[in-house]
């Protein structure tokens, strides 16, 4: 699964960790995490990420 870069703070999401902290388990891939899900760093909208090229 892909890891995803905020274009506004740097914050990577890793579905491999998930989002504790916003109740995302581990394994959750970005494009199945809710709608409505921000960036745990600085609140940014998921459409301010993009995915991270490995």
């Amino acid at each position: 699964m892909a890891k995803y870069e905020c274009t506004v703070c740097g914050y990577i999401y890793d579905p491999s960790e998930g989002d504790a902290d916003n109740d995302v388990q581990p394994g959750t891939a970005f494009e199945n995490l809710p709608d409505d899900w921000t960036c745990p760093a600085c609140g940014a909208d998921k459409d301010e990420f993009e995915k991270v090229e490995e």
